[in-house]
């Protein structure tokens, strides 16, 4: 919790001290791991949402279970790379994967929408996977997902009524909703607001 009030001051003193204006900042987010609760996923999201002219490179495929450094830097350069070409250089493309934007239900379906979402959203490798789901109870189950246009829907036999959904939810999230070019979707949940931290409690 304390590194939702300490990352972003973290930014803000460096650039107090380069004296440069708010230059980009770009960061991976932490890579799936053990002993690392999605939390610290959600602090950088947080981060990102609130921190003007930053980017988060999403790992979430380039993660080892068993070692907090994975080993693949290739996938993690490039994509700051990208992200460098874009805020830095000004090079209109797209740098991210998509981003958790807003929910609103349709009956039985939550329909999530999303920033970043390039030439469309892809389920890398079959079915879209790591979606859970909960009703007023906020007890969260196994999720069907499917994408349609730009957004992703959200449904399941044992929630009538939804109110939450969460993706990526864990330590070694087993996921795949990505861009058509290739960038990976970073883990959120829909029960805690993005914008304004205040007051807010892990669950």
């Amino acid at each position: 919790m304390q590194y939702r009030t300490l990352f972003p001051l973290l930014i803000e003193d460096w650039r107090q001290h380069w004296g440069m204006g708010n230059f980009p900042f770009l960061f991976a987010q932490i890579a799936p791991y053990n002993l690392m609760t999605p939390e610290i996923r959600e602090s950088q999201l947080l981060t990102l949402k609130q921190v003007p002219n930053t980017a988060m490179v999403v790992l979430t495929d380039a993660g080892d279970a068993n070692h907090i450094h994975p080993l693949k830097k290739q996938i993690a350069g490039a994509r700051l790379a990208l992200a460098a070409r874009a805020l830095a250089y000004g090079e209109p493309i797209e740098y991210s994967g998509p981003i958790y934007e807003s929910m609103k239900t349709e009956g039985t379906k939550a329909v999530l929408s999303f920033t970043h979402v390039g030439g469309g959203l892809a389920a890398k490798g079959g079915a879209l996977k790591g979606f859970t789901i909960a009703g007023a109870d906020k007890q969260f189950v196994p999720a069907d997902a499917e994408i349609e246009g730009d957004t992703v829907v959200v449904t399941s036999d044992q929630v009538a009524k939804p109110v939450a959904v969460r993706y990526g939810w864990s330590n070694v999230p087993d996921v795949n909703l990505y861009n058509q070019e290739g960038l990976p979707a970073s883990p959120f949940r829909t029960d805690v607001p993005l914008t304004d931290p205040s007051g807010i409690t892990a669950n």
